[in-house]
């Protein structure tokens, strides 16, 4: 049964499902609920403490999902209401918990409310719940601002009147599909606030929410000047990100989470110029969580990640939220790909790489995070050590930003190729039906059949570390670590109750006074007179 542990969400493991690429059950090549509901058994045994989906609402798929245009239905591509109401009881039964996205910067094109301000043409007060506006020059043939989308190219898209000629422009910080709502509208916030009612009246446990930081906007649509927008996200302030607007919004949000029984949660997917920013979403009467981007970012280098654990911890120990680490998403390399490349290439790659040295990597950086205090998410076949597929064909590829002339290299496609369960078949267990992006042949040997049982394998040592971590105090719980000195490259610090954590960033083996009883390693652990020999790229758990 559920369990119903109070702040159970202050040091849980979450795992990001990826419907469309998780399991398919009827044979169409898409993954879909009752694949996902089938698979619960497995999560369950892996020992995470809730599932994550990615959206399932109707949608027109221009952006996988992310492009909604009912938020209280399901795409029958997903399968229907019903299929997620006995995900939801199935997953509570076996003690899981269940997040479930909620878009609320942006709709479809197809949403009823933009269909009837696009068919009704100007004046419509529709078009009030968007940001419609007349365009620059003699002909309002400019866009109405210099704003860029995510996705490269303008921000802006012009309309047609219904009499055919040109019309207004309206904002799509995304995909054209993809039209941002206005926030300032109240009917726009009664909407959201009864569409979190619908979701939680259905049981799920809490919501991660799209571009947290981009629905209010800057008075006036200011310019922003300078050509270079897309690298600035993140670091820089935006008249369309991190507006103090937002934090009204969640306020209000909160209280509705509040109603509820057994803490339901609210996960901020949310970019901001400092961790001082970030935490502003955290603070006691917002949202529970918000994602670490910069450590999801920071390379395997010691100096680098002891600086990023430092102050993602500082910047919530004021708010009292718990930090959270993530190495891999549907939105980023994976990061056995990610570290088999140098430094400096980002989290988006046309190249594999050193493929062992990717995943010896991957399984110390994954021991690593685990050791932290706070809540982890994990990222579907991750536990599988999956790298991700460079070498996907044009004419296979349905990332958006891959289309688009600008912006975005869209390679996001590599990390969501469906994962294998089985050694054989079309799909590898995925479904009878093929599947939707062309799997590698080698995946046969990364399947969770072929893990399971084998010592040595990616899966093996998630299990085991994901056991540890539930039984052993030490781990998740708090909010600090203890820095110990270490060699040039090696991180060492201890938590409670005699855990000790110690991550070799470097290539080489390096010796250290043995600080215990290893538990866990991500590679074999020598001894000698000199003390504990760590391979290169290794992190050892010891109980001292």
């Amino acid at each position: 049964m559920t369990q119903h542990s109070a702040d159970w969400w202050r040091d849980a493991v979450i795992y990001q499902v990826y419907p469309r690429s998780f399991a398919d059950a009827n044979g169409d090549g898409m993954g879909d609920l009752e694949g996902v509901r089938s698979r619960l058994p497995y999560l369950r045994e892996l020992g995470v403490d809730a599932v994550w989906l990615s959206p399932f609402y109707a949608s027109p798929q221009a952006d996988a999902g992310y492009d909604v245009a009912d938020y209280r239905a399901v795409d029958p591509m997903f399968g229907t209401v019903e299929h997620a109401d006995a995900l939801i009881r199935d997953a509570h039964e076996l003690g899981l918990r269940v997040i479930v996205d909620v878009v609320p910067n942006h709709s479809s094109d197809r949403h009823e409310w933009f269909e009837r301000a696009i068919k009704e043409g100007p004046g419509s007060a529709l078009r009030d719940r968007y940001h419609f506006r007349t365009g620059r020059g003699e002909s309002g043939e400019l866009p109405p601002n210099d704003w860029e989308s995510i996705f490269g190219g303008p921000a802006w898209t012009r309309t047609d009147n219904p009499d055919g000629s040109p019309g207004d422009w309206y904002l799509h910080l995304f995909a054209p599909e993809q039209p941002d709502f206005n926030w300032e509208h109240p009917a726009v916030a009664d909407e959201f606030r009864s569409i979190l009612r619908f979701w939680l009246d259905q049981g799920v446990d809490g919501f991660r929410v799209d571009v947290a930081h981009g629905l209010v906007k800057a008075a006036g649509l200011p310019d922003i000047g300078g050509s270079d927008q897309l690298k600035l996200l993140g670091n820089a302030s935006m008249p369309f990100f991190d507006q103090d607007g937002v934090h009204l919004i969640y306020r209000s949000w909160r209280a509705i989470l509040d109603e509820y029984p057994d803490d339901r949660i609210a996960v901020a997917e949310a970019w901001a110029p400092t961790p001082e920013r970030l935490a502003l979403y955290v603070r006691p009467d917002e949202l529970h969580q918000a994602f670490n981007f910069p450590y999801l970012g920071t390379y395997w280098d010691a100096e680098a990640l002891r600086e990023v654990i430092d102050s993602s911890l500082a910047a919530m120990r004021p708010v009292g939220a718990p930090a959270t680490w993530v190495l891999s998403n549907h939105d980023v390399t994976r990061h056995a790909t990610r570290f088999a490349n140098p430094a400096g290439l980002g989290t988006q790659l046309r190249t594999p790489g050193d493929r062992g040295l990717g995943l010896r990597r991957a399984h110390a950086a994954t021991l690593l995070m685990l050791a932290l205090p706070g809540s982890a998410y994990v990222y579907q076949g991750e536990e599988l050590g999956l790298p991700d597929v460079t070498d996907l064909p044009d004419e296979a590829r349905q990332d958006p930003s891959f289309f688009r002339a600008a912006g975005q290299d869209g390679f996001r496609d590599g990390c969501r190729v469906p994962i294998p369960w089985t050694r054989d078949g079309s799909s590898y267990g995925f479904g009878s039906g093929g599947s939707w992006l062309p799997q590698p042949p080698e995946w046969a040997g990364l399947s969770v059949e072929a893990q399971t049982g084998d010592p040595g394998s990616t899966l093996e040592l998630y299990r085991g570390a994901l056991a540890l971590r539930r039984e052993h105090p030490g781990l998740g719980a708090g909010e600090s670590v203890e820095w110990r000195d270490a060699p040039e490259g090696v991180l060492h610090f201890v938590r409670g109750d005699g855990f000790v954590c110690t991550a070799n960033t470097t290539g080489q083996p390096v010796t250290i006074p043995t600080p215990g009883r290893a538990i866990l390693s991500s590679a074999t652990v020598h001894y000698n007179e000199q003390g504990a020999e760590l391979p290169a790229d290794t992190t050892v758990w010891w109980q001292a």
